[in-house]
């Protein structure tokens, strides 16, 4: 070795996308020059997995096992990836909802080592530059967060980071998405949150969040400079408020491959666990009167993708929008309400509709639930226990099957727990939640899975479609694909007592189908070149991504 090479398989070591950590074999460490760098003993991939999994299994808590695998992930991908396919249902909760919501909370606390980019507000004439520092230079995927709706935590700042990274780890290990091709970005524009304007620790820009006309136009810098440098790439806004959220989609949707996984994400994977349920219940969503508790960018989208599956089940445009129902903190969204985002206002009731309900002020949850015979209720209000015993009985007699989702994350937000709701409907409700929680315990002893509405079913399936397909798009139509072929997998649709959507053991075998369904329709949409469906299959199963260790 000369003396320019020297110690240059240290490099291969120090590399989280190249290393093999002790699975190098003997011949590989002498060609790299690692020979006395690692132990003599050389490991297979599924030793590593398992030796990683025990030390999973003796950190104290969650939260300790969210930073060893977040540890484990800047020091070798491969096997972090490896480590999660091995258990994904146990897996998941660990590294995204709800673990990340304490991940976020405490980040600087946390803090080991860099991940993505962080494009801040003092440094705003400096984007592009900025940009062309990221680690990989081709990138198919990038998820940015400006960390001020977090899940159901709220403003986080630059903790907000772990989202985008958490969010990109499942592109990767359900979508198959190359980690090598994948960039996480947060937009530090400050933060309104006392508790981190005070804490001497925090890593982010220490100042209030920025006025509005900034904010727009450091948001356009942002995705000009997006533009020039990777024009190609599939741009995932997540977790911006409500405010924020619905225009910056609407400005950009048309300009660049992007879309909005609270709004369009959360609307797909409630679709298509309402598949599911409305097949079971007996009743098409098109006959369905559906409540939303909750008019946030995520309630709203959701409302707007049912309304459209109605209308393309056979409504018109108002015969769909009469059965939706929106409750928000305040009460129902009605037309003489001045306080209504246009994306809101597309679903208020007349006011004289609801006059002879007798209620004084706006009708509550409550009143839409005694008024409405209401099928579907679904939660995305952040509000613990909104879906009281009272009110959901009231549902439970007026329908058979009632459909109850309360989606609100994380966990303690949850509207109202799964128990509860088959306690007080005779164990009659179709439920799915949006964090995890235990199964419903049976007389017989058996124990049915609670479905959770995670949007992991959906997004890393849109990034692979997209990528596989080339598609420079995100249309409206893909996105109902993408619910079609989730609710088609459905197990509920076999067996009425299964859950709604399909087993997380599954879930990657069930995005390659969604991939499928929605690359075709990005063909039929004319947002992707032409192909054939065998030529689309062959394209998912080439881009997809697996957690191997290759020679070298």
């Amino acid at each position: 070795m000369s003396d320019e090479d020297e110690g240059h398989g240290g490099h291969v070591l120090d590399d989280p996308l190249r290393t093999k950590g002790t699975s190098f074999t003997h011949d590989e460490r002498r060609e790299l020059g690692l020979l006395g760098l690692l132990p003599y003993a050389v490991t297979t991939l599924d030793e590593q997995v398992a030796r990683s999994w025990g030390e999973v299994r003796r950190q104290a808590t969650d939260l300790d096992r969210y930073i060893y695998l977040r540890a484990l992930q800047d020091r070798n991908e491969r096997l972090f990836y490896a480590v999660l396919a091995a258990d994904v249902s146990t897996a998941l909760p660990l590294v995204y909802t709800p673990t990340v919501a304490e991940g976020c909370r405490r980040f600087s606390e946390i803090w080991r080592r860099p991940r993505g980019l962080y494009l801040s507000w003092p440094d705003r004439d400096h984007l592009r530059e900025a940009l062309r520092n990221r680690r990989q230079r081709e990138v198919d995927v990038i998820v940015v967060t400006d960390g001020q709706r977090i899940l159901g935590i709220g403003d986080q700042g630059v903790g907000g980071m772990g989202i985008p990274v958490g969010k990109l780890s499942l592109y990767t290990l359900i979508g198959g998405i190359d980690p090598a091709r994948t960039l996480p970005v947060l937009l530090d524009t400050g933060t309104d949150n006392p508790t981190l304007l005070d804490d001497p620790f925090y890593l982010g820009w220490r100042h209030h969040r920025i006025g509005e006309d900034d904010y727009v136009a450091f948001v356009e810098a942002f995705v000009a400079a997006v533009q020039d440098e990777l024009p190609d790439v599939l741009l995932q806004w997540e977790d911006f408020a409500t405010p924020h959220a619905h225009p910056i989609l609407e400005r950009y949707r048309d300009r660049l491959l992007t879309f909005n996984d609270d709004i369009q994400g959360t609307a797909a994977v409630a679709l298509g666990a309402l598949r599911g349920a409305t097949e079971v219940a007996g009743v098409p969503l098109r006959d369905q009167q559906v409540v939303m508790l909750g008019a946030g960018s995520a309630g709203v989208g959701v409302m707007e993708m049912v309304r459209q599956a109605m209308v393309d089940q056979g409504l018109s445009a108002d015969e769909a929008r009469a059965r939706c129902w929106i409750v928000d903190v305040r009460g129902l969204l009605t037309t003489d309400r001045d306080d209504l985002s246009d994306a809101q206002r597309a679903f208020a009731h007349d006011s004289a509709d609801v006059a002879g309900w007798g209620v004084d002020g706006l009708p509550a949850l409550a009143d839409v639930v005694e008024h409405v015979e209401v099928g579907v209720l679904v939660g995305l209000s952040t509000a613990q226990g909104a879906f009281t015993e009272t009110i959901v009985r009231t549902m439970a007699g007026r329908v058979e099957r009632p459909i109850i989702f309360p989606l609100s994350n994380p966990t303690d937000n949850a509207e109202a727990r799964p128990a509860d709701l088959d306690d007080w409907t005779d164990g009659r409700a179709l439920i799915a939640t949006g964090s995890p929680f235990p199964p419903l315990h049976r007389d017989d002893g058996e124990d049915v899975p609670v479905a959770q509405c995670n949007n992991v079913y959906i997004f890393p399936a849109v990034g692979l479609a997209v990528t596989a397909a080339r598609a420079t798009r995100v249309t409206d139509a893909m996105m109902r694909a993408a619910a079609g072929a989730l609710g088609a997998a459905s197990p509920a649709l076999s067996d009425p007592h299964a859950p709604l959507l399909p087993p997380w053991a599954d879930v990657r075998r069930v995005a390659d189908d969604i991939a499928l369904a929605v690359a075709k329709q990005a063909v039929a949409d004319g947002v992707a070149p032409a192909a054939s469906d065998d030529d689309l299959r062959d394209s998912v199963r080439r881009t997809r991504w697996e957690p191997t260790y290759g020679p070298g």
